[in-house]
C-alpha cells in the first residue's frame, strides 16, 4: 500500500514538472518580469530534478538541478553566470553517461569539437565556444551511452543552445529562435530525466526477474 502511494506521488511530481515547464512557453507572448519570471522558468527543470532524486538517481538529479539553477541565473544574473551553472551540469551529466558508454571517446570528442566550432562561428566569442565544447561533450557521451531517450534529449538541448547563439549573431532579427529555444530546451531536459530514470527502472525490473 505504501509502495503504491509512493509511486503515485513521484508520478505527480513529474506531471507537475511537465505542466510547469510547458506552460512557461506562454511567456513568449505575455510579459512576466523579475523573480516571478525566474521562478517560473526554473520550476519545470527543478521539479524534474526532484523527481529524479525521488526515484533514487542523485547524479542525474544533480545535473538537472544545475540546469534549473542556470535557468534562474540567466534571468537574474546574466548569461555568463547562468552558463557557468549549466556548465557544471554538463560536466556531471557527461560523467554519468560515460559510465555506461558503448564505444570509445572518439565520437564524444568529435561532437564536442563540432558544437564548439559551430557556436564560435555563430557568435565569434571564444567563451561561448568553450562552454559549447562541454555542451557537445554532454551530448556526445549521451549518444554513446545506453540511454537512448536521454541522447535525444541532449541533442535537443544542443539545438536549443545553438538557436540562442544564432539569435546573438546571424539570426538576431529572426523570430524563429525565440519560438523554438524554450520548447527544444525543456523537451530535451524532460527526455533526459525520463530517459535515464525509465531505463534504470527497466533494468532493475529485468534484474529481478
Amino acid at each position: 500500500m505504501v509502495r503504491t502511494m509512493k509511486f503515485r506521488a513521484i508520478d505527480l511530481v513529474l506531471l507537475v514538472a511537465l505542466i510547469a515547464g510547458g506552460s512557461y512557453y506562454a511567456t513568449h507572448w505575455m510579459e512576466v518580469t523579475g523573480w516571478p519570471n525566474a521562478v517560473w522558468k526554473g520550476a519545470g527543470v527543478a521539479l524534474l530534478s526532484l523527481w529524479a532524486f525521488a526515484r533514487g538517481h542523485p547524479w542525474i538529479g544533480l545535473a538537472l538541478a544545475f540546469g534549473a539553477l542556470g535557468d534562474v541565473l540567466l534571468e537574474t544574473s546574466g548569461l555568463i553566470v547562468g552558463a557557468i551553472a549549466f556548465l557544471f551540469g554538463h560536466v556531471l551529466a557527461s560523467g554519468f553517461y560515460w559510465r555506461s558508454h558503448r564505444t570509445g571517446p572518439a565520437i564524444p570528442a568529435l561532437i564536442a569539437v563540432a558544437v564548439a566550432l559551430a557556436s564560435y562561428q555563430l557568435t565569434g566569442d571564444r567563451g561561448v565556444g568553450l562552454y559549447a565544447a562541454f555542451l557537445g561533450l554532454m551530448a556526445g557521451t549521451a549518444i554513446v551511452s545506453r540511454f537512448r531517450l536521454a541522447a535525444l534529449g541532449a541533442t535537443l538541448f544542443v539545438i536549443s543552445d545553438l538557436l540562442i547563439f544564432a539569435r546573438l549573431g546571424p539570426m538576431a532579427a529572426s523570430p524563429l529562435p525565440g519560438l523554438l529555444i524554450w520548447p527544444t530546451y525543456f523537451a530535451g531536459q524532460a527526455l533526459i530525466a525520463w530517459g535515464v530514470v525509465s531505463e534504470l527502472a527497466r533494468e532493475d525490473i529485468h534484474d529481478r526477474i
